[in-house]
């Protein structure tokens, strides 16, 4: 197994650990055999890593419980490396429970004491599954389904993807006693460290963040985090100093926006996507101008779109003249559509409802 680092959105540094390829394939045989064992056992509000669940499920969960159930206020918990310390032999006690086969247990004690390469030196894994191995997911939710089995033995709802935790409760004070039982099984029980600045008290009036979305008392949004992130990654695909056509960034781009559609299209954010449609377009003719360097190309473009007149003469490194109404006249929305932008307004959006069971 190799160890990488990537990126994380807070700008912190995430390890992971890639297996080689033959590692991979029996992690994977291995998986498909006890998964199915494992999965009509699991917490029903467990969403992380499971067939036929998602995000979208998860936060639709989180809002049923905040509007329809009354539970209006969340205990929002945040679990430090969680990956990185999970215990072994909880993890292969949490297995025994459901698998008899010493040799599969067998196997899965060496996927965890593998041990991980890093600048050519072997590295040993005494704690912890490695993030990006197949079996790891799957690991991880057996491990954390004693904490999800113990809240539910209480009568306490949470909703839970991987390590990201809510929890839910009627009044500040049953919030705060929830918590700490919380705390306790984590920590005591399961080797777990709950970050206690990040974990925090808050409510359905105030929003509560979960997954990339906020929940309100009548809507469901984007965080803004998440819309500065995605906002940031269009400046990098549409720069106009650069190299690349209006064509080329056009392609680039999709792949950006029916992903992040595709994720997003459940709050409730069809005002903020006209924003952002006309906001891209913008960028993409400002990016036109540049390649035409001069107004004679932009007044050739208004004479084959049937325009006629004396037409001003404007800077072609303004930003400011990428919304003038010469440049939208010479460079319309069809011309947009032409070149196969996707057009995010023409997704449903505020399907939440339909993520809910």
């Amino acid at each position: 197994m190799r160890r990488v680092e990537i990126e994380k959105e807070d700008g912190g540094i995430k390890p992971l650990g890639i297996p080689t390829v033959y590692d991979r394939v029996v992690q994977q045989a291995v998986r498909q055999a006890i998964e199915p064992i494992f999965e009509p056992e699991f917490h029903p509000s467990s969403y992380a890593y499971r067939p036929g669940r998602s995000c979208q499920y998860a936060v639709a969960k989180a809002e049923m419980f905040l509007r329809r159930y009354g539970l209006g206020y969340v205990v929002d918990m945040d679990l430090s490396k969680c990956f990185d310390r999970l215990d072994h032999e909880l993890i292969l006690k949490g297995a025994a429970r459901r698998i008899s086969d010493g040799k599969v247990l067998r196997l899965i004690r060496q996927f965890l004491e593998a041990g991980v390469m890093e600048d050519g030196s072997w590295e040993a894994t005494e704690v912890g599954s490695p993030q990006g191995g197949v079996i790891s997911p799957l690991l991880s939710n057996i491990y954390l389904d004693v904490f999800d089995q113990q809240m539910k033995a209480r009568g306490i709802r949470i909703v839970r993807y991987a390590d990201d935790i809510l929890i839910f409760a009627r009044s500040p004070r049953q919030a705060e006693r929830f918590r700490d039982i919380a705390v306790k099984i984590l920590e005591k029980d399961l080797k777990l460290v709950v970050n206690q600045e990040k974990t925090h008290l808050t409510g359905l009036r105030a929003g509560v963040s979960f997954l990339g979305f906020i929940i309100r008392p009548t809507s469901v949004s984007i965080h803004p985090k998440r819309i500065k992130r995605f906002k940031k990654r269009v400046r990098e695909l549409t720069p106009r100093n650069h190299g690349k056509n209006v064509e080329s960034q056009i392609q680039a781009l999709n792949r950006v926006l029916r992903g992040w559609i595709n994720y997003f299209r459940i709050a409730n954010c069809k005002s903020w996507l006209q924003a952002l449609v006309q906001w891209i377009r913008r960028r993409l003719r400002m990016k036109q101008l540049r390649e035409w360097k001069s107004w004679k190309a932009l007044h050739k473009a208004l004479r084959r779109n049937g325009h006629r007149g004396d037409f001003d003469k404007i800077s072609m490194r303004r930003w400011r003249n990428s919304a003038s109404p010469l440049v939208s006249m010479a460079l319309p929305n069809r011309w947009i559509v032409q070149l196969g932008l996707i057009d995010l307004c023409q997704y449903e959006v505020g399907i939440l409802h339909r993520y809910q069971t």
